[in-house]
This record gives C-alpha cells, sequence and structure tokens, in this order.
C-alpha cells in the first residue's frame, strides 16, 4: 500500500536523479514532488514540480499540505543524494503508527569528505525549542498532523521559520520521535565544527531569520501556556550591599566527569572584584554531589539542592 508522498529539495538535478531513483523503488511512496526554488526546472520522469521560493518558508509548507494526500509526507531538506538504509521507509513507518507520532526522525550516517562518520541524533522534549535543533535532513510528518499544523498558520507569511513553526505546531498535538537506528545516508555540507556553527544565529547578517524564529517560538510558548508577559519589579541597588560583585551559576545534574574542571576552571579566574560560584545541583545519583562538596571548603563555593 502506498503511503508517502515524498516531497524533497531540487537544485541540482543530478543529485536528484538518484534520490528520486531511490524513492521510486519503495513500494510505501507513491507520489514524489519536487521543491524547486529555480524556475526553469524540468520535472524528473515521475514527479511532479512545484516552484518555492524557499524550502523554509510557510507557503512552501502551505504547499506541501495541498498535496499532502497520503497518509504519511515525506520531506527531505538537501540537494545532496539521499541513501536509504536498508527498509528504512517501512521501519519509519511503522515506528510513527505504533507510537501516534506526528513526526518521527532517525540517526544518520554522514559523508564528510569522502568518510561515512555515525551522526546520532537526540530525543525532542517539549522544551527543546532551539530553531537549530538537529533531526537530520529527512523528516516523516502524519499528513493530518501537518495539514492540522498548516491549519493553524492562517495569517502568518514567514520566509525563514515555515518549518520551524510547522515543528513546533505539530508538537502541540502529538509526539515527536525520535528512532534511535541508522537508516539513512546523507551528504555534510557544512564541515564547521559544531561550536562554530552555534554562533550562526548572533551573525548581524541573519538577523531577519532571527527575528522570525523569535515570532515563531513567542506564538508557540503563548498557545502551550508557558508565556510569561516581561513584567518587572524596579530594583533599587544603590540600597542595598552586595558582597560579590558578580557569582557564576552552574546549573548540573549528573556530571561526575566533567564538574570538578568546570569548578578549578572558575575558581582559578583573576578579577579585581569579589565572585562567587553558585552550583544548583540537581539531586545527582553518580557522585557528581560528592564532588561538588569538596570545593566547599573555598567560601566563594556555594552549593545548592533544590527541593523537590
Amino acid at each position: 500500500m502506498k503511503k508517502i508522498n515524498a516531497f524533497i529539495l531540487y537544485s541540482q538535478p543530478e543529485q536528484a536523479v538518484k534520490t528520486v531513483a531511490a524513492l521510486q523503488q519503495s513500494k510505501l511512496v507513491n507520489t514524489i514532488y519536487l521543491l524547486a526554488p529555480q524556475k526553469g526546472l524540468q520535472p524528473l520522469q515521475g514527479t511532479e514540480i512545484i516552484e518555492i521560493d524557499s524550502i523554509q518558508s510557510t507557503r512552501t509548507i502551505q504547499a506541501i499540505a495541498e498535496r499532502s494526500t497520503s497518509e504519511y509526507t515525506l520531506i527531505y531538506q538537501k540537494s545532496s543524494v539521499l541513501q536509504l538504509g536498508y527498509f528504512a521507509l517501512e521501519r519509519m513507518l511503522r515506528i510513527a503508527e505504533d507510537s501516534s507520532a506526528g513526526m518521527v526522525y532517525a540517526d544518520y550516517y554522514a559523508m564528510v569528505d569522502g568518510t561515512k562518520k555515525n551522526h546520532p541524533v537526540i530525543d525532542y522534549q517539549e522544551g527543546s525549542l532551539r530553531d537549530d535543533f538537529n533531526f537530520g535532513s529527512l523528516l516523516v510528518y502524519r499528513s493530518q498532523a501537518l495539514k492540522d499544523a498548516t491549519g493553524k498558520m492562517s495569517g502568518i507569511d514567514y520566509r525563514y521559520a515555515g518549518l520551524y513553526d510547522l515543528r513546533l505546531k505539530v508538537s502541540q498535538t502529538h509526539p515527536l520521535v525520535h528512532i534511535n537506528e541508522y537508516l539513512y545516508t546523507e551528504i555534510e555540507e557544512d564541515t564547521r565544527k559544531s561550536g562554530e556553527k552555534i554562533f550562526d544565529y548572533v551573525d548581524p547578517k541573519n538577523r531577519k531569520v532571527q527575528i522570525e524564529m523569535e515570532q515563531a517560538c513567542t506564538e508557540h510558548v503563548k498557545d502551550v501556556g508557558a508565556f510569561l508577559k516581561p513584567q518587572f519589579k524596579t530594583i533599587a541597588f544603590n540600597d542595598t550591599h552586595f558582597e560579590f560583585e558578580a557569582s557564576v551559576i552552574i546549573p548540573v545534574r549528573n556530571r561526575i566527569k566533567t564538574i570538578s574542571d568546570a569548578i578549578e576552571s572558575v575558581l582559578k579566574q583573576k578579577a579585581a572584584f569579589k565572585f562567587n560560584l553558585i552550583i544548583i545541583d540537581n539531586h545527582s545519583t553518580d557522585g557528581t554531589s560528592e564532588a561538588i562538596e569538596k570545593f566547599t571548603h573555598d567560601k566563594r563555593v556555594i552549593h545548592l539542592l533544590p527541593e523537590r
């Protein structure tokens, strides 16, 4: 039974040919749509082409929803070749059905400079709000969940935050399920270290992206009742004496291998003012609490255990 309509980014025809061929071999795939951000590209045999402004835009998500006539919707976000593992789609659909997931995603292999590397991803949680949360490039949505989420996008026209907005809206009513199995291989195009990528968010040239992501996130936290209005009390700092000019705060749970190094790093800092270190230990069970206690002879170290 054909249960999947597939949507793949179409900017490199020579790459897309291979991805389309792989999808056409699956008995689960119904229709394959090519999302073309460039005009004039010709559809490949057995496919339909959709001209889009960006794969990240609200308009593209709405176009996908209009054509999501099968039970599941596959979105492949890269233009490079997708190599599916053996029975990968069958596995993704089985878990989607068993878990009632709104979307499933899986661990994958990444080809980096000709070398195949394991690329595990992490479980999605209710508070996983980062717009750059790594799901991998292959997403399989329950079509009804996708349509329901798109129905909430009336009046919204994001150019950059459409996929992010979709993920947030689907997560409001359905679980997003991580499959802890390596089910496909993709080409890693951005080979910078994660520590370098994380600063993309504050790059001035990405300002428009930042604004849209913030708008989508703010709307989401309002929808789920987690929005806190920006109401603050005025604090008269001159009326109070502060013994310490600055405090370093470390929230921690079960980090026995790294907590001692972190504490030592703070305490070794040289400053022309007094500072302290406040460690909020969320009831660690692996020896982290005992490791912290070894430093409490230093009056700058405050070890706090919150009430359960």
